[in-house]
């Protein structure tokens, strides 16, 4: 044995073991997703994701005023309509709820944390889809899109300073792209859900926005068997001008992740989705796994395939 090379010498200590850590979970680098219920008067607990509410304006209200206190890099919010329909018309209210809250947590916060919104209509659809959808019943791209151009715009409108495009339509980001430009909102960003797969572990979050989706989405979210589909959404996203790119979920894609920091200068966001949070918030719960060093090691390993920033239920809780 060469005694010179020892590797255990850094590891001695929690001190030594700080100093040469090569990946950090910073405050900035979590958003808060939330939940946001019209017409609700208190706090709805979720199930399926203990510790996660659907929230009314109050409360979400309250929620921002702390994430912005404990310096997370943003909060992403989800609109819960009182009434859906199949074209999603809530969606384009602007006295809806995801104006209305983006207003409320905009007035109290200011710019000390980002406001971000998901433009999407599967929560406000009767049938769950991400779209509207052809007599046949298949998803209208094009007419989709130009509604999440209209959507991305009154976000914005609303105080927004980042819209994620999030249903997996073809030429979503550039059609928000000329909206934004057009309508006098070209610094707002663009979060482009790029790389978004179809998978298992949504099933808490479809809970969490009550969610009457009929069928599935394997016709526009990505097989999860591709990775090469990715690299290429990716690229055309960034070609129509996304700022930043998304890919969910993260655990089970953290090669997706790898991949495409090495091929993307962008900023990379990845969503550690309802599913993973579930499943970890379970096993805690029976006493399998530490709970605080699994969450840890959970966001530090996003962290580690190449994300820049994490969309987490557990944003808060860790930064605090």
């Amino acid at each position: 044995m060469n005694r010179a090379v020892r590797p255990r010498r850094t590891r001695a200590t929690a001190a030594l073991r700080g100093l040469v850590a090569e990946h950090r979970v910073a405050p900035q680098q979590l958003i808060l997703p939330v939940f946001v219920r019209e017409g609700a008067t208190a706090p709805i607990p979720i199930t399926s994701m203990p510790g996660v509410v659907q929230h009314t304006l109050d409360s979400v209200r309250q929620t921002a005023t702390a994430a912005a206190a404990a310096g997370l890099g943003g909060i992403m919010l989800f609109g819960l309509p009182e009434h859906k329909d199949a074209t999603g018309s809530a969606a384009l209210d602007p006295a809806g709820i995801l104006p209305r809250a983006v207003t409320a947590i905009s007035s109290e916060v200011g710019d000390a944390l980002p406001v971000m919104t998901d433009v999407c209509l599967d929560e406000f659809t009767d049938h769950g889809h991400c779209g509207v959808l052809t007599e046949s019943g298949a998803i209208d791209n094009d007419r989709t899109v130009e509604i999440y151009a209209q959507m991305a715009v009154l976000h914005a409108e609303a105080g927004a300073r980042v819209v994620g495009p999030s249903g997996m339509m073809d030429g979503q980001v550039a059609a928000i792209r000329d909206a934004l430009e057009t309508s006098g909102h070209a610094e707002t960003v663009i979060l482009a859900y790029a790389a978004k797969y179809a998978s298992a572990f949504y099933g808490p979050f479809r809970e969490a926005v009550d969610s009457s989706l009929q069928g599935d989405r394997k016709t526009y979210q990505q097989d999860p068997a591709n990775i090469r589909e990715s690299l290429r959404e990716i690229a055309l996203d960034e070609a129509e001008g996304a700022d930043i790119i998304m890919v969910k979920p993260a655990l089970g894609y953290l090669d997706v992740i790898r991949a495409a920091r090495e091929t993307t200068d962008l900023p990379i966001a990845a969503y550690n989705v309802s599913g993973e949070y579930a499943m970890l918030e379970a096993a805690a719960a029976n006493g399998w796994i530490e709970r605080e060093r699994a969450i840890a090691e959970t966001l530090t390993s996003i962290r580690r395939a190449g994300a820049d920033m994490i969309l987490t239920y557990w944003a808060l809780e860790y930064a605090g």
